[in-house]
């Protein structure tokens, strides 16, 4: 084992939500995603110069959208995905996450709140994600005004929207800079349920429970997500099933050593890196899925998160 789990995070993980797929409702997962944002209200967000919340166009209407600042020069622009497993989560609880990454990056970042199932199924974040994407490059303009300074971000689910996103894009000719995919959801195949898949990648094994984010919470998601498992073939919701990842924007793939998604992630940095497509890949020793957001309270956490932050920064300054 390349470093123990950390033991900052080791003490937080029994004070977090989403662990007993068995009673958790959509709402359950809504709520107790949004409690957890509400607790550290007292602890002042990271400053940027503005965040502003305004609409962007999703596949069947307007999405609530919030856009950070931190000056109104030329600047990158990212669209950014909240991780939930499609579904709970929205602009309030990953709102720090955003803020982060418009500090660290020096872009306008525009976090977007896709429609989540039950209540819309698959394909219906994966279209929103591409059609608001679509949206903030028509109307560049508006916000850092540099067409060759585009980027995707994500965590968890949102980094599955933010890689197949990127996919759609290099499909549509909209050139991006970077993609910058936190613990993502690459392969949905068999819905985290079928054994044959599952083993495909050992960390669903050793990491099936424990550590945060469950194996059986990932079932329960992607059960929520899918409303048929042949669905997970789907490149636009396993990422890794895509016939080609050649001609893709240059990535930043970040997993956690204690995660059921680590050996997926990984699986999808190598295949775009064996596809030609410049990437860096972040192992997350000693972390957990999750572990952007507890920054605060581990340095281990923190510094990993920092330097992945620092990686698309510069990808993104290449566009120049």
């Amino acid at each position: 084992m390349p470093a123990p789990l950390d033991p900052v995070v080791a003490q937080i993980i029994p004070l977090l939500p989403l662990r007993d797929p068995a009673i958790m409702t959509p709402q359950s997962a809504r709520d107790a995603l949004r409690a957890l944002a509400a607790a550290r209200a007292a602890i002042p967000p990271p400053p940027v110069a503005s965040a502003e919340d305004i609409k962007v166009n999703g596949a069947a209407g307007p999405l609530a959208a919030r856009v950070y600042r931190l000056s109104r020069e030329k600047s990158p622009t990212v669209v950014f995905f909240h991780g939930g497993g499609w579904v709970a989560g929205d602009l309030e609880t990953h709102d720090r996450q955003a803020r982060l990454l418009a500090i660290e990056t020096g872009a306008v970042v525009v976090s977007v709140d896709y429609r989540r199932p039950p209540e819309t199924r698959f394909p219906g974040a994966f279209e929103d994600g591409f059609a608001a994407l679509g949206d903030v490059y028509a109307r560049l303009a508006e916000f850092g005004g540099d067409a060759k300074r585009v980027g995707v971000a994500g965590d968890s689910a949102g980094g599955n929207l933010a890689a197949t996103v990127a996919l759609a894009c290099r499909d549509a000719g909209i050139d991006l800079a970077a993609q910058l995919l936190v613990y993502p959801v690459a392969d949905v195949a068999g819905n985290y349920a079928d054994e044959t898949e599952n083993a495909r990648f050992p960390s669903r094994r050793e990491n099936a429970e424990g550590y945060f984010l469950s194996r059986a919470v990932m079932e329960w998601f992607a059960g929520h997500y899918l409303a048929d498992a042949s669905h997970g073939l789907d490149w636009r919701v396993s990422p890794l099933r895509a016939k080609s990842l050649a001609g893709l924007a240059p990535a930043v793939v970040c997993t956690a050593w204690f995660d059921p998604l680590r050996d997926e992630g990984k699986a999808y940095a190598d295949a775009l890196a064996a596809a030609g497509v410049t990437t860096r890949y972040h192992p997350g020793f000693g972390l957990i899925h999750g572990y952007f957001g507890l920054g605060d309270a581990s340095e281990t956490a923190r510094a990993e998160a920092q330097r992945a932050r620092a990686d698309f920064r510069a990808l993104l300054a290449r566009g120049v």
